[in-house]
């Protein structure tokens, strides 16, 4: 028998994206709206007044007159084996990888403790309303098997892989190109398209991976085509002078990616930060994408992420929002939209709440190359939901009661909030919080 559920109250969703059309036309808020659920999917939703109508007989209706309903949260670029460092101040990248990194990551060998640390992962993204990760593990196998069983009980999204690393590295985190050829492949064969569950293909970034396993990296996405690919590029100065060094004989960083098959629809890279121009339009050309990782880049000192540029381009740059714990300093998708925010005054721009919103919903599901299921509250996607209510903290809630208007309303959230506000999240119409 069909299972229906019902939500009501206010909502924001999109009618377009606001990096395209003028962010007042591209945001929808609902004073009173329903969203009707049947089997994990959203099966109606508009203004209530019209859909009450329509309702099946005696369907269960959950109200939320305080709160407002917006599409699960994204992030597009997180390492779920880092929480334990969150906060590890003092360093640059390369040094925080050393010294903080690497020596959490090689705990990830005992299966106990991956597990362990996976579930409150998985709680943390609920409690906070994200519903879609793209994940890191280690380059331990048994680290993503614990990610992804502890996942189908949580039911959240979640597109994962074991990180690949075959030089410039530790002992205890390091593999072979044969190696993460035969784990990953066995990975994808145990978990990718189980339930909500996706692989990416995962190199830490080309300075780890010698040409061989970048090239298992390419015949692994040739071989499962519906799997991703994540990594890191131009996180900082210093790394992109490395891999200059590396590679002597390509053009830039983004053409090292390229002559390794590493581009293209699916393929979606952390930072981002000091790109040419050339580079971006490679990117544009090749529907890859960038995860902005606002709080990590501020925390480590890396450098300001060129959104604007990104977003110019000819064609434009799919670009996610991301958190990248734990060198980014939050699980909630809330305080990662107001550093954004803060990026962007920054670089001398502007980022408006709504296109805030956009880079954690509609822009993250556009940049895993799942803008038709996830990232907006519309007929047919998943029924990912996050319901946000201000009133547990008093001063945010008088402030957001002073707003002129949704735009407003939304701009002292994502600079204000924090997890005390995020009141409910379905996960394919499945109550997680």
């Amino acid at each position: 028998m069909t299972q229906f559920r019902a939500l009501r109250g206010p909502a924001l969703s999109f009618r377009g994206d606001p990096f395209i059309d003028p962010p007042s036309e591209a945001l929808v808020h609902d004073s009173d709206a329903i969203l009707l659920m049947e089997e994990g999917r959203i099966a109606a939703f508009g203004p209530a007044e019209a859909l009450l109508r329509r309702l099946p007989p005696g369907v269960p209706l959950e109200t939320f007159p305080s709160g407002m309903m917006m599409p699960g949260f994204i992030d597009s670029h997180v390492h779920f084996a880092q929480l334990g460092i969150t906060g590890a101040c003092g360093h640059g990248l390369l040094e925080w990888l050393e010294h903080f990194t690497f020596p959490e990551e090689r705990k990830f060998a005992d299966e106990a403790y991956a597990q362990r640390v996976a579930r409150l992962f998985l709680d943390e993204l609920a409690r906070q309303g994200t519903t879609t990760a793209a994940v890191y593990g280690t380059v331990h196998a048994a680290s993503v098997d614990a990610l992804f069983s502890e996942a189908q009980t949580a039911g959240l999204r979640i597109i994962a892989g074991k990180t690949m690393m075959d030089r410039n590295a530790p002992e205890g985190l390091l593999d072979t190109a044969q190696s993460s050829y035969d784990e990953c492949r066995a990975l994808i064969e145990r978990w990718h398209g189980k339930g909500r569950l996706g692989y990416a293909v995962t190199p830490r970034f080309v300075a780890t991976s010698t040409p061989e396993q970048m090239e298992v990296a390419r015949v692994l996405r040739e071989e499962f085509p519906g799997c991703w690919l994540q990594s890191h590029l131009s996180e900082t100065t210093a790394e992109v002078n490395w891999v200059r060094q590396l590679f002597p004989r390509c053009i830039d960083y983004v053409d090292v990616l390229e002559t390794h098959g590493l581009l293209g629809p699916r393929a979606i890279y952390g930072h981002g930060i000091h790109l040419t121009h050339r580079e971006r339009m490679r990117l544009a050309s090749t529907d890859s994408a960038i995860a902005h990782c606002p709080t990590s880049n501020l925390f480590l000192g890396s450098g300001l992420f060129d959104l604007a540029s990104a977003k110019s381009i000819a064609g434009g740059i799919r670009v996610g929002l991301a958190t990248d714990v734990g060198a980014g300093t939050s699980l909630s998708m809330l305080r990662t939209m107001g550093a954004a925010y803060e990026v962007a005054r920054l670089r001398g721009a502007n980022l408006a709440p709504a296109q805030a919103l956009w880079l954690a919903t509609g822009g993250g599901a556009q940049s895993l190359g799942l803008d038709m299921t996830i990232g907006n509250l519309r007929r047919g996607m998943d029924a990912d939901i996050v319901v946000v209510d201000t009133s547990p903290v008093a001063w945010l809630d008088w402030r957001c009661r002073q707003a002129r208007d949704a735009h407003d309303w939304l701009g002292a959230l994502m600079t204000a909030a924090d997890d005390r506000v995020v009141h409910a999240v379905y996960a394919a119409g499945k109550r997680v919080k």
